[in-house]
Order: C-alpha cells, then structure tokens, then sequence
C-alpha cells in the first residue's frame, strides 16, 4: 500500500470510530510499524487533518456546531488533579485539553480529551504510574483547559465550581 492510499485508509478508520485508537492497532490494521502511523499522522496534521493525540490513541476531532467552550486559567497540585478534572466533567464539561505557557519553549499543549470520570480515573492511573510529570509542573502548577459544553450556563457553573474551590485564577 503506497503512502497516500495508508493515509487515506488511516483517515476511514479514524472517521468510522467514536473512540480514540492506539498508534500499535493503527499499525496492526494498516501493517506498518508504529513509527510510519506516527510520521503519517504528523503528514495529514500538516494538511489541516484535526487528529488528536490522546493518551488513549488517535482520535479525529471536529468542534461540534452546537457546543460552546472556554478556557479556565487553573492552579492546583498535583494531589488535586482528579478533583479539579471530576469538579469539570461532573459539571458537564468534556476537558480537551491542557496548556501551558512556558518562558522558554513558549505554549505547550496536550490534547486529553477527557469527558467522564472514567476518563478522569484513566489519566490520572497514567499519571500515577508514569515516569514523568505532569506538565503544569513546569510551570508552578499553573496551566489552562479548553472545556467545551452544551452551552455557556454549563460553562459558567463550572466556572462558579472551580472558584469555589479556588482552583480559578483570575485573568491578569
């Protein structure tokens, strides 16, 4: 299979699937190494493709008309992660993602794509278990989410939970 016929087989599996799909079962599907799916996936992302990197797989992503979402300037530590993301899909929210400004390296973002507390449990299991740290780490646990609703009431009572529990900071 030449490379443009894989990276068109590769967008149908993502569009027939709800879920996010490994980099190792896009391998297996397409019979590529993990590395050809990750070069594929940078090609179609340099070709305006929305594909989301999870820490469940590949998902592509398209903002649903009829949602709305808002960025939540956000400080916790690191004990608090799975209540701050609970307090936001409990709410109503899905978090889709974090980011973090950097003085050096500028804006880092990380697609999660997080919507339920399974979701929550999952990322925080990886945290938990991984050799690494999470990036609000890197700067003073400060960092952002993009959340997205159904609409902006939803927005704003996750925004009235967050304040009170003083994990919101105020916009300067």
């Amino acid at each position: 299979m030449e490379g443009q016929e894989r990276r068109d087989r590769l967008i149908e599996i993502l569009l027939q699937s709800k879920e996010p799909i490994s980099g190792t079962l896009l391998a297996k599907k397409l019979g590529v190494s993990r590395q050809v799916i990750v070069q594929d996936i940078a090609l179609l992302r340099a070709v305006n493709k929305n594909i989301l990197s999870t820490t469940k797989g590949y998902l592509l992503y398209y903002q649903d008309e009829q949602k709305v979402n808002r960025c939540f300037l956000v400080k916790h530590t690191t004990e608090q992660i799975e209540d701050e993301l609970c307090t936001i899909v409990d709410n109503g929210g899905k978090i889709l993602n974090v980011i973090v400004t950097h003085d050096i390296y500028g804006e880092i973002s990380a697609d999660l794509i997080i919507k339920n507390r399974q979701d929550v449990y999952d990322f925080v299991k990886k945290v938990k278990a991984g050799n690494t740290v999470p990036l609000k780490e890197l700067t003073a646990n400060v960092h952002l989410h993009t959340v997205e609703a159904d609409s902006e009431a939803i927005l704003d009572k996750i925004e009235k939970a967050l304040r009170e529990k003083n994990y919101l900071l105020n916009e300067s």
